[in-house]
């Protein structure tokens, strides 16, 4: 890969994982493992941020670690801990450890992915900071653990405003790069929704991505619809009545009604939100 040019890699990775547009941000994640410095990559939820992580994993044809973050991920979970029966049949020794995904992935030289890395608890957090500095942990009973080469962590987070969300300490930011992964534009949104559901209709592909997209700027809306909202509104709206509002709403309403937050306040109902943006879109479009 040394001979290569990052542009050129950048193409195999989208032709090889089938990643539409990113090129600003796969360029500057490869740089990034290129110089062996960890990532962080901060995003709205269903941007892309674990497909990005699994493709540049395989890429570099690495084993990866995946941990999915949550309050109650302990360290002993991220690191590994003893089996009490198997401790008292064979002692404190690596046959009576249940290792963990950090000890496992430094230990093969493999990328370490962290999911919802600021939903972990902040002393699990921790627990990375002398892996990413001097790459070695401790265990006690067993010693150290240096990692092998390869060893790399990829770190994703919703952002902090987001709730249920701990603030990454500055310790921690500090040993990151970090890498922003907004929302795609149009053109690349729709692309997206072309190659995932099979969809061949401009019709429904288009109006798919304007109604999620709507979604996003919402005044009654905390947080709208990733292009999730838009695959499945389109897969679905196929086998409805695709000329008749009315399943373009209920189409909406089953695509969308998991995927966006109303804000603190609204009364009104989700459905019923749902059912002023599409209507909103009619009135806007000379769809039919």
């Amino acid at each position: 890969m040394d001979n290569k040019s990052i542009n050129e890699m950048i193409t195999e990775v989208q032709d090889k994982f089938n990643i539409i547009g990113r090129d600003g941000e796969l360029k500057k994640c490869l740089a990034a493992k290129l110089a062996s410095r960890h990532i962080l990559l901060e995003g709205d939820v269903g941007v892309g941020k674990t497909t990005l992580a699994h493709a540049i994993a395989s890429y570099f044809t690495q084993n990866i670690e995946r941990v999915d973050g949550d309050e109650r991920y302990s360290s002993a979970k991220l690191v590994g801990h003893f089996d009490p029966p198997m401790v008292i049949e064979k002692g404190y020794s690596w046959e009576s450890f249940t290792t963990g995904p950090l000890t496992k992935a430094m230990k093969q030289g493999a990328i370490l992915f962290l999911n919802e890395l600021n939903r972990m608890p902040e002393g699990t957090q921790n627990v990375l900071l002398s892996a990413m500095d001097e790459g070695l942990i401790m265990i006690p009973k067993l010693g150290a653990v240096n990692a092998k080469d390869g060893f790399f962590i990829i770190s994703a987070m919703n952002p902090a405003e987001l709730v249920a969300t701990t603030p990454l300490s500055e310790a921690l930011r500090d040993r990151f790069v970090w890498v922003r992964l907004p929302y795609q534009s149009q053109e690349e949104e729709e692309n997206i929704v072309r190659v995932r559901t099979n969809v061949n209709d401009d019709k429904i592909i288009k109006l798919s991505v304007k109604i999620i997209r709507q979604t996003r700027d919402w005044p009654e809306l905390r947080r709208g619809s990733s292009i999730r909202g838009a695959i499945d509104l389109a897969s679905i709206i196929r086998f409805l009545e695709v000329n008749e509002i009315e399943s373009w709403i209920d189409g909406s309403i089953m695509a969308l009604a998991t995927k966006v937050e109303l804000e603190d306040g609204v009364e009104s109902e989700i459905e019923d939100v749902i059912k002023e943006i599409v209507s909103k879109i009619f009135k806007e479009e000379d769809f039919f």
